[in-house]
């Protein structure tokens, strides 16, 4: 029985307290927060957890093989140290670190001790967007042209993190599952509207060693919620929208046909070239299990049988890398900001 403890019941930890709960072979045994009412919830709703509104019971408690990170961003990496130097597994909430060195550290010392280190990318473990890898993987989409993301709401401010860090980060860990490509070259531009607070719009572009782009709009400032996202291929495309209760993919057999010999001049030569090819529309049928119960279930198999999760620490690195890049092209009003492919480093 693996025995875990979560640290932080704001806004997420009461579904992560939720989903653990119904995982076999494992039993939350503590909750962590600052705040006595929160604690009070957990007393409420599952007494037989204990709560404690210090981090240390969690990590000498010795019936606690796993700790589960959710906290602010500014906390990520000194918590989640301390678990894994206690000797804890950990799952720490997206993203998984302030910078890229401190990710670094993380999976070096989870290394060190041969601890599961997982990252909260939560989306990874969703029907639709496994789906939607099979799909790239198959070559059901041919080749890849773009990827479009709108994702934005109204709220929640993060005082620690800008919209990027808060809603790319999603697009970003998604683009990481599901395309064969690394991104080279990352290029943002934001702006922010409440004093003291971080930005709370942004467009971040990224580029490919191939006729690939990427684009994602996150905002803190839109009068509707909105997720959805566009995935066009030499043969497919792909409308994906998260908030749709049921068909959240829906397969397009649209796009566009080149054929002809070249020959001819101005829109002639351009009608020979470009023709537009209309078919069905599909919807698949999807894995509705509940994403983060599949993660915490896939969590805890990896403790049992030493494997690596699916959002490892190298995925996690490798979005706070992109994370970092886009900030500091943010800073400089949109200036290219050339990545390290081999290394996954950025070039300043």
């Amino acid at each position: 029985m693996i025995g875990i403890g979560i640290v932080g019941y704001g806004y997420w930890g009461p579904n992560l307290l939720r989903n653990f709960s119904e995982v076999p072979g494992c039993r939350v045994v503590s909750v962590s927060d600052l705040r006595d009412a929160r604690l009070a919830q957990v007393r409420s709703r599952y007494p037989a957890v204990k709560t404690t509104c210090s981090f240390d019971d969690l990590i000498v408690d010795p019936q606690i093989d796993a700790v589960v990170i959710a906290t602010p961003v500014c906390t990520h990496f000194d918590l989640a140290m301390q678990a894994l130097r206690a000797g804890k597994h950990v799952l720490v909430e997206k993203p998984m670190a302030m910078t890229s060195d401190d990710a670094q550290r993380l999976i070096d010392e989870a290394d060190k001790r041969q601890l599961v280190l997982a990252v909260d990318h939560t989306f990874v473990y969703t029907g639709a967007v496994r789906k939607i890898r099979e799909l790239i993987a198959e070559g059901g989409i041919g080749d890849l042209y773009y990827y479009d993301s709108v994702r934005v709401n109204l709220g929640l401010f993060q005082h620690d993190v800008n919209v990027i860090w808060d809603l790319a980060v999603h697009d970003l860990s998604i683009m990481d599952y599901v395309l064969p490509f690394r991104p080279c070259a990352v290029s943002a531009t934001g702006m922010g509207h409440v004093a003291g607070k971080p930005e709370d719009i942004a467009y971040l572009t990224l580029m490919f060693d191939a006729p690939l782009i990427a684009h994602a709009h996150v905002n803190w400032l839109a009068p509707v919620k909105m997720r959805q996202t566009l995935i066009g291929g030499s043969r497919r495309m792909i409308v994906y929208d998260d908030v749709e209760p049921s068909e959240k993919i829906k397969i397009f057999d649209k796009g566009i046909t080149l054929n002809g010999n070249g020959k001819g001049n101005g829109e002639q030569l351009y009608e020979l070239l470009v023709g537009y090819r209309t078919g069905d529309m599909l919807a698949p049928q999807l894995d509705m299990t509940e994403a983060l119960l599949r993660e915490a279930r896939h969590f805890v198999q990896c403790i049992e049988k030493g494997e690596e999760p699916l959002a490892n620490g190298q995925s996690g690195l490798r979005v706070v890398r992109l994370l970092e890049a886009a900030t500091r092209s943010m800073r400089d009003r949109g200036r290219v900001v050339e990545l390290d492919v081999d290394a996954e480093r950025c070039i300043a």
